[in-house]
């Protein structure tokens, strides 16, 4: 595997306003490595000192209702980094992460990552866009799950296009998932998920390739609403 280096680091959003030395600094003990499809790198309730990256692959944040349903509140593509809550309050993991395909990840060290947030303001601000950023999401996730089947499904096919790509583009082949695993991110029954699909691909609107999916017409999202550009993730 790669050897992860400081500029590596720092090519990462939440970490680009630091210096190599800073990020040095980050990497002290870090530990990099690969994972398997369904492996948990952190259980609800847990507690690490550790926040992690996702250097390949992608992964859910889930919970469970009190009815034991499933519930996926957001997928973590590369250079996304999970873990970060411990940052700014002192507590218990607030969701499950689990390995949606196989890939890599890197565990940082939390204690001196808090040192680096007391001496560097625009670090923090980093670090405040980046939990933003997840409540935006989360909320544009949210405004659509009383849409129809066909919006839903689309809008997990390109923000799963987007978080598994590093240009974030809409139009980036899709890792091969269940059908199951792509109706639990839309909210959709398995049936459902499946008969959205063959009409998709019917249509000409998404691609199959090598059992992997891929948003061929941008424009027919934005017609349902659904305003994704090459560049826009």
């Amino acid at each position: 595997m790669k050897e992860f280096t400081a500029q590596d680091l720092k090519s990462i959003k939440l970490f680009s306003n630091l210096t190599i030395d800073q990020c040095d600094q980050l990497l002290y003990r870090h530990i990099l490595s690969k994972y398997e499809i369904s492996q948990q790198f952190i259980m609800e309730q847990d507690w690490d000192e550790s926040i992690f990256i996702i250097c390949s692959g992608i992964s859910k944040v889930r919970r469970y209702t009190s009815d034991g349903d499933e519930v996926i509140m957001s997928v973590l593509g590369i250079g996304d980094v999970f873990g970060e809550m411990s940052l700014i309050k002192n507590c218990s993991r607030s969701a499950d992460v689990v390995a949606l395909t196989s890939g890599s990840v890197l565990k940082l060290r939390l204690e001196p990552i808090k040192q680096l947030l007391k001496r560097q303001p625009i670090f923090s601000f980093e670090l405040f866009k980046l939990e933003a950023s997840r409540l935006r999401d989360l909320n544009q996730r949210f405004a659509i799950q009383s849409s129809n089947a066909t919006v839903r499904l689309l809008n997990t096919l390109a923000y799963l296009a987007c978080k598994s790509s590093i240009q974030s583009s809409p139009t980036s082949l899709i890792p091969s998932l269940s059908q199951f695993e792509l109706g639990l991110i839309s909210n959709l029954s398995r049936e459902t998920t499946s008969r959205t699909l063959t009409k998709l691909i019917a249509r000409g609107i998404i691609q199959e390739e090598n059992k992997r999916l891929k948003i061929v017409d941008l424009n027919y999202l934005n017609k349902q609403g659904l305003y994704f550009e090459e560049s826009s993730c």
